[in-house]
């Protein structure tokens, strides 16, 4: 399960949309994370951490 996790947050630094999608699904955090990304990485990254980090999954 917590190689799981650590998988998440690579995921979530190298193409954060994807990381989003599988935290929360086609919700509005995934587009708002494709916004992110689009306009910046970073800021798309740290969305991306924020929803893994605290998905209680």
């Amino acid at each position: 399960m917590e190689e799981n996790r650590i998988l998440k947050i690579i995921i979530a630094i190298l193409l954060p949309p994807v990381a989003a999608y599988l935290a929360v699904g086609l919700t509005k955090h995934f587009w708002i994370n494709v916004i992110l990304t689009l306009i910046c990485f970073f800021p798309g990254m740290v969305h991306g951490l924020w929803l893994v980090l605290k998905d209680k999954k």
